[in-house]
């Protein structure tokens, strides 16, 4: 869908809308232990699909080009969860406890794998070096995102508390399935690549189920009360900011390490993307107890951020190569 120049994602739509519903039908009563155990059942089934999904001998393979999955993996779980650890301790004191935390949650989760490749390919990039390192950091967000939230979001003022409970949900519901899917990939590999199409609705579908979810806990919670427009415009701002630094950060760190200009451009689609169809379930589980709806706010419009700035970008990458091509072809 587009407005104007802006493009709007329809998922991110479907998520808004959820938001809404919640806002005016919050679940309440009988009706709450029964959303929550559909949620559970939902996400277990999300992360036993991503397990099927995702080809390991094909990321593992993939490898042989450590420089460049190296540089994208160092800015995915080392220089971002560095900045977010920065801006939380910033924001401390201007937004409330639960966005303060979401800020430095967005920077913590794994990269997306569709429109980080869709962009490369888009820009006429590394489309193979991407869809390895993209892959690879799912593979391993599944087990890294959860202990840099024990890591960096635990404790102190502020801080969460991670319960013993917590980390058994955190087993059972995403890394047991994900196990689960990754041994099933000779019965189950060859469906889900033939029911992709459908199965995308399914997976979005449980996004949507986890964000009514979480705003509807918030709005029984009141957590509405708790946040300003000024703050939510807060967030938007940092988000903006955190993007362009990290675009501007992959793109020279790429060009001073001399990268070929496919490379260079994978780097920066993978190495500056966040993952919402990971993280809001991750959320779920990790952040059970807590203002849900408050902690994945800035990550939902980081996420709608990447995606604008991003299509963008590609394009304008495509069509400076396609002069150059031009250009080259007339002398």
């Amino acid at each position: 869908m587009k407005i104007g120049p802006v493009r709007l994602d329809g998922f991110l739509l479907a998520i808004l809308a959820a938001v809404a519903v919640a806002a005016v039908i919050p679940a309440t009563g009988d009706a709450v232990p029964a959303l929550d155990g559909v949620v559970t059942v939902a996400i277990f089934v999300l992360f036993f699909m991503y397990g099927g999904r995702l080809e390991p001998r094909e990321a593992l393979a993939g490898i042989r080009h450590w420089r460049l999955h190296a540089v994208i993996l160092s800015f995915t779980y080392v220089v971002f969860p560095m900045l977010g650890l920065l801006l939380g301790i910033a924001m401390r004191h201007v937004l409330t406890a639960p966005l303060a935390l979401g800020v430095v949650y967005l920077c913590l989760v794994p990269s997306t794998v569709q429109s980080s490749i869709t962009f490369t390919s888009i820009a006429k990039g590394n489309v193979a070096g991407a869809i390895v390192s993209a892959s690879f950091s799912n593979l391993i967000g599944v087990l890294v995102t959860p202990l840099l939230v024990m890591l960096l979001m635990t404790g102190g003022a502020g801080g969460l508390h991670v319960e013993t409970s917590s980390i058994l949900d955190l087993v059972v519901q995403i890394l047991v399935p994900f196990v689960l899917g990754q041994v099933s990939r000779p019965f189950t590999a060859t469906w889900l690549a033939n029911n992709n199409a459908w199965l995308k609705f399914v997976d979005r579908g449980v996004i949507v189920l986890v964000v009514y979810s979480a705003f509807s806990a918030g709005m029984r919670e009141g957590i509405w009360g708790m946040v300003s427009v000024g703050q939510i415009l807060i967030v938007a701002l940092v988000s903006a900011l955190l993007l362009a630094v990290v675009l501007w950060a992959t793109a020279a760190t790429a060009r001073a390490l001399r990268f070929s200009r496919g490379d260079r451009i994978a780097i920066q689609f993978c190495g500056t993307k966040k993952s919402l169809a990971t993280g809001l379930p991750m959320a779920a589980v990790l952040f059970a107890g807590e203002k849900v709806g408050l902690v994945i706010l800035p990550l939902m419009i980081f996420h709608q951020l990447q995606l604008m700035v991003c299509s963008a970008l590609a394009s304008r990458y495509a069509r400076e190569l396609d002069a150059e091509t031009e250009g080259a072809t007339a002398a």
